[in-house]
């Protein structure tokens, strides 16, 4: 029992018992894969966070290691990712200043809170709180997110020191810079975009071509990255093009991760609280979906709130290992499983590559353009911007349409922060709109059957003493009024009304709020002379109406089905109805 529960949280428990030597051979292929991707990658997003570039290499092991052991995806790739990149930068910016003590110790406290933050959720089962972000919000947060990070990376490209929050203070900043460019760093800036952006779609057709293998093509294909490095550090050092004002990485320390230590002190952990916040479910909420997506693909399961434990762990470790908040990222996990990674222990393989380049690869990196890292920064964070989705929301609803709008207006306009904080509480206030507002039809018995369908759309049996309503939606106390006002506005002016019958259906919960409603329609209908009942209870919701007095204050019946409702109350007498032209209800 002890160990089953130890496999359950330490998950290397139960993968580990049938790792074999043809895992080990795919996990470590993958892991060489992925790390030929993660150096250059790792110092490019340290670059965006505001951090030196050994941060992105620090973050990229200790939290890869420790999700190895607490996490439950076997393909997932936890480290730096462009997104929450940007949203250090945004929370430790408004702190300490930009290369200073101050801003990486508030890096490390902010990976702490982060982690501390996942690895509660996780304790508590909390992972469904992540549900109230909304696909759609979030695709226009990482949407308006792409843009601001490709914009910010500009200034590398032309040389210039602009700066910048939100797009409007960045492009403003950039257009008064630009008789500052150096064009030495601009050609740089250009070259290694365009082959960057040519090395994703052009090079593995081009290496299959000259007869390559598909294994071989694709590694190197994903090493691309690697090739504008060499190629520009080399051309940096050999002409020397530092002293003709182009910037580069200069001196990273040639060591392992060290030994950290936040700052807990009140005021700096409280300043850094809500965005601590903001970058766990942002984090979690890309990297669940990925991890998801993947495990999909092999008929894998992922326990979200294992996840979170695990991302907690990895951030916990990127604080205390000299590094800043991380998460699970898309292109390395897709890269690590097309790789064939079977087991997280590829991701640990990473993480000893990771290592070694920190010990033995830093000074090879000196004379690397900051404009080479911007590239590929820019080239990444652009895939991720994807405005159909705006398409797709306006022809599929208004409303989540105008939530993806405001998104990504407000991260573009005021900034990071801002823009999931709206993009939260727009996805919880779409949630309240839509269902304070259930779809309630009125229903009939479709001939020669025993079901009931909507009067408005399918041609039915009705009978005029009796109205059969169903809700299509739990009752709960922000649409418990809208049920009232509509059946109130519905049964004035039917005389021969006798009977109301409420199919339930679809209502999986009632509430104490809808349970006064219920109970004051009760008591109107009956001042009416009408009898409410009730049909197709589901059973959760009959034992917690059965532990108040509703049921024997119900001046009609409940029944098991709607059909035997009807039966009953008509008495097999019904009448055909066809399909009214004039919409009592909304169609949805």
């Amino acid at each position: 029992m002890r160990f089953k529960m130890l496999r359950k949280y330490v998950p290397i428990f139960d993968w580990g018992q049938t790792y074999d030597r043809t895992a080990f051979g795919n996990d470590m292929i993958a892991a060489v894969i992925v790390t030929i991707m993660l150096i250059p990658q790792s110092l490019a997003y340290a670059l965006l966070a505001g951090l030196p570039p050994e941060a992105g290499l620090y973050a990229s092991i200790a939290p890869i290691i420790l999700y190895a052991i607490f996490g439950t995806s076997r393909a997932l790739a936890v480290g730096p990712v462009a997104v929450v990149s940007l949203m250090t930068a945004a929370a430790v910016g408004n702190i300490a200043e930009t290369g200073t003590m101050g801003y990486a110790l508030a890096a490390l406290t902010l990976a702490a809170l982060s982690g501390a933050i996942l690895l509660a959720m996780g304790v508590f089962k909390l992972g469904f709180l992540a549900n109230f972000l909304s696909h759609p919000v979030i695709a226009g947060f990482i949407t308006a997110s792409g843009m601001i990070i490709a914009a910010s990376q500009l200034k590398h490209i032309l040389g210039v020191d602009a700066g910048g929050h939100n797009l409007w203070e960045i492009v403003t900043s950039l257009i008064a810079h630009i008789p500052e460019t150096n064009q030495t760093t601009l050609i740089i800036g250009i070259c290694a975009t365009g082959f960057l952006f040519w090395v994703r779609k052009g090079l593995k057709p081009a290496l299959r071509k000259l007869g390559l293998g598909v294994r071989m093509a694709d590694v190197l294909t994903k090493a691309g990255p690697v090739f504008a490095v060499f190629a520009t550090t080399a051309a940096t050092w050999y002409l020397g093009l530092a002293e003709k004002g182009v910037k580069i990485v200069g001196e990273v320390p040639q060591s392992l991760p060290p030994l950290t230590m936040p700052d807990f002190s009140p005021g700096l952990m409280a300043d850094l609280l809500v965005p601590a916040i903001l970058i766990s479910v942002i984090g979690f909420v890309e990297s669940i979906s990925v991890a998801q997506t993947l495990a999909a693909k092999r008929r894998q399961r992922i326990n979200p709130d294992q996840e979170l434990i695990g991302l907690g762990a990895a951030n916990i470790g990127a604080a205390f290992t000299g590094g800043y908040p991380v998460t699970g990222g898309f292109a390395r996990s897709v890269v690590n499983f097309d790789a064939g990674a079977q087991t997280p222990a590829a991701g640990a393989f990473t993480a000893v590559g990771l290592a070694i380049a920190a010990v033995a690869l830093t000074p090879l990196v000196y004379f690397l353009p900051k404009a080479t890292l911007a590239a590929t920064i820019i080239v990444a964070v652009l895939s991720l911007v994807d405005f159909s989705i705006l398409k797709t929301s306006w022809q599929y609803s208004k409303a989540d349409f105008i939530a993806v709008l405001a998104t990504i207006l407000l991260t573009l306009g005021l900034g990071v922060e801002v823009g999931v904080t709206a993009g939260v509480v727009l996805s919880i206030g779409l949630f309240l709109y839509k269902t304070s507002r259930p779809h309630i039809a009125e229903v009939g018995l479709v001939p020669d059957t025993q079901h009931f369908r909507n009067i408005l759309r399918h041609k039915v049996i009705t009978h005029p003493s009796v109205l059969t309503i169903r809700i299509d939606e739990s009752l709960y106390f922000a649409n418990a009024r809208y049920l009232e006002d509509y059946l109130y506005d519905r049964v004035v002016g039917c005389k021969n009304l006798k009977h109301v019958v409420l199919m339930c259906s679809a209502v999986n919960e009632i509430d104490l709020s809808a349970l006064e409603s219920l109970e004051a329609i009760n008591h109107r209908l009956e001042e009416m002379g009408i009898s409410l009942h009730m049909s197709e209870v589901k059973g959760p919701v009959m034992d917690r109406l059965k532990k108040t007095h509703f049921l024997d204050e119900l001046t009609g019946e409940v029944f098991l089905s709607q059909f035997e409702a009807v039966s009953k109350l008509t008495e097999g007498q019904v009448a055909e109805t066809p399909p009214s032209t004039e919409p009592k209800v909304k169609l949805v």
